[in-house]
């Protein structure tokens, strides 16, 4: 009543001074003016494309307003509670979906007429992906965003010295696949997946191979992906004053076998290098 006799006051002190009532003046209900929704009632906090899901907190709140709002969990029901209005579904709708469909339950019960909801993720707990094996800081990684492998792993701290040169991915559906760890930097944007929530992601312990006899630096040493007799003669700091490349003998899996200088030797391969000729 009051609000109304206000309104009657300001036109007629508006036609008394010749003018007119504004165009952009707000009625106190969305249902005195008529008018839809309007979609911009939403205000982007920087996580509008985050996808909620159980656990995940968000702080909810209206744009100039201090009377309505709060940090609200999704529940195990996939909804949140909040104050006026009380369950809205969360889980599997975007921050910005969420916003729009407080925002439309306030104009609904007739709380407020034309309401700006701002939401923000403060705690990201349902959207991980889990980083196991020889890495700086195995765990699990909240992803707020569209991450890539190579981001993951920058996060983790990269693969250990004692770490193969190559990440295993299984996502929740699908295959198993596997990354070259130089690719990630080096190669196409298709060597450098995203991550998808749930995925897996493990850099195995590196596989060893051992060479003794005619090197500088016998012992054993990790493999590489595609290694070569070659290469693992240079890893072992290259042929010693009479060592011959020639002479190259291998044990696998307890049968001896002979390769060539560019062929790839494999896992546990024990590789002893003989003595040239005077």
């Amino acid at each position: 009543m009051i609000v109304r006799t206000i309104s009657v006051l300001v036109t007629a002190l508006c036609l008394a001074m010749g003018g007119s009532v504004s165009a952009n003046a707000q009625p106190a209900t969305a249902e005195a003016s008529g008018a839809p929704p309007v979609a911009s009632g939403v205000a982007d906090t920087g996580s509008s494309a985050y996808v909620l899901g159980r656990d995940d907190v968000v702080q909810i709140g209206l744009l100039g307003r201090t009377d309505f709002g709060g940090r609200a969990r999704v529940q195990a029901d996939g909804t949140v509670q909040l104050q006026f209005v009380g369950k809205i579904p969360a889980a599997e709708r975007t921050t910005a979906e969420l916003a729009e469909n407080v925002r439309k339950a306030l104009q609904a019960g007739g709380y407020f007429s034309d309401p700006v909801v701002t939401i923000e993720v403060v705690g990201y707990a349902s959207r991980y992906v889990t980083v196991l094996g020889a890495v700086g800081s195995p765990g699990l990684v909240p992803i707020n965003r569209p991450y890539r492998l190579s981001e993951i792993m920058a996060r983790v701290g990269g693969a250990r010295d004692t770490g193969a040169d190559y990440i295993m991915v299984r996502p929740e559906r699908g295959e198993e696949k596997r990354y070259l760890i130089r690719d990630l930097a080096t190669g196409d944007l298709s060597q450098d997946p995203y991550v998808a929530a749930g995925d897996k992601i493990y850099v195995p312990a590196a596989e060893t191979f051992y060479i003794y006899g005619q090197v500088n630096s016998p012992g054993q040493f990790p493999m590489a992906s595609g290694m070569t007799l070659r290469m693992a003669i240079a890893r072992a700091g290259g042929l010693g004053e009479s060592g011959s490349d020639k002479k190259a003998d291998i044990t696998r899996a307890g049968k001896k076998v002979k390769i060539g200088l560019d062929e790839v030797i494999q896992p546990g391969d024990v590789i002893v290098i003989g003595e040239r000729l005077f």
